[in-house]
């Protein structure tokens, strides 16, 4: 192949790769109250949650690859909310059927069922087949399943997910948490890379709750995940929208996305600051080289409006779309945002 027609096709090549995009799309804290499960029931055994999250379906599914924290174990029977969390598994059916793809499990709710808990959660959502991280039946899982690599048009990105704590329960036997471990993370990301992820997404469940700005140890640790060449961080824990950054990576001065806190996705928590979240769309695309980048990230705020006589079921509406007699206090909600 001459000199010229070797140009002609490597310029067609980049041209290609830069006209090429991808949409992730990251949800907050998926909490399951008592009020949540009552409001569901409808049989011995049966609970519905499926009308819970059509207002926002339409937004999940435009991305190519949604993510939410799943924020309690599924169980079998005997479904409790706070303070041990238990939901059925019809709960997760419904995130998924609304979109969601990767469920995020580590978090401080992960052993609220003890180890048989965090296993029959990984179970079930095997047989949803829907992808995980951040939670294993034993170590050798962990090393199957970690690098967590997925191909989204083309984009080759990899998933990590840690936890500060389990409310104080410890593993008894061999299941795997992932703990925040900053040896422990430096070495997922690096073999991460090393097996072909063009971006690194890390899932952070880390923070003081109900704290409106992020923490020193978030930030220290944000700092941290930078250093290591991490491409996206997604925090969860407070129950609030805290803000997000976008910095630039000190050696190859590409974009990081740093989201300290995405709030509540769906809860029955009840403060101004804890009703609503925040779902944060990325957008990936290649540079001039071919290379893959964080090009963009926009928030979408979500309000969830409690049963009423016309809906049995907590509903997640878009911020702007809240029905009237909720408004008001949507709009003090978007208020404390506005401050952030």
């Amino acid at each position: 192949m001459s000199e010229a027609i070797l140009a002609i096709v490597m310029k067609l090549t980049l041209a290609m790769a830069a006209d090429s995009e991808a949409t992730l799309l990251f949800a907050g804290d998926a909490m399951m109250h008592q009020a949540q499960i009552d409001a569901a029931y409808r049989s011995p055994g049966t609970y519905d949650y499926s009308a819970c999250f059509d207002k926002v379906r339409p937004l999940i599914g435009n991305a190519d690859y949604a993510v939410v924290n799943l924020e309690t174990p599924l169980g079998k029977s005997g479904f409790t909310g706070y303070p041990c969390f238990n939901a059925p598994v019809s709960y997760a059916c419904a995130l998924r059927d609304a979109g969601f793809d990767l469920f995020l499990t580590a978090n401080n709710h992960t052993l609220d069922c003890r180890d048989k808990g965090l296993k029959h959660t990984i179970s079930a959502l095997d047989s949803l087949g829907v992808h995980h991280v951040g939670t294993y039946v034993n170590a050798g899982e962990r090393e199957r399943s970690i690098p967590f690599i997925k191909e989204i048009k083309g984009f080759k990105i990899g998933f990590l997910n840690y936890t500060y704590g389990t409310n104080g329960i410890s593993v008894k036997g061999d299941v795997v948490v992932d703990y925040i471990d900053r040896e422990r993370m430096a070495a997922d990301v690096r073999a991460t890379r090393e097996n072909g992820a063009e971006l690194i997404v890390v899932a952070m469940h880390w923070g003081d709750e109900y704290v409106l700005l992020p923490v020193g140890s978030q930030r220290k640790l944000a700092d941290y995940l930078v250093s290591l060449g991490v491409d996206m961080i997604i925090g969860g824990h407070p129950h609030v929208v805290q803000p997000f950054e976008m910095r630039q990576n000190p050696l190859t001065g590409r974009n990081v996305l740093v989201t300290y806190s995405l709030g509540n996705f769906i809860s029955n928590m009840k403060t101004r600051d804890t009703r609503g979240g925040a779902l944060v769309e990325v957008t990936l695309s290649r540079d001039s080289v071919g290379a893959a980048i964080v090009s963009d990230a926009r928030y979408h705020h979500v309000f969830t409006v409690p049963p009423s006589a016309s809906n049995r079921n907590f509903v997640v509406y878009p911020l702007d779309s809240v029905p009237a007699q909720w408004q008001q206090a949507a709009r003090a909600f978007a208020g404390a945002l506005k401050k952030l």
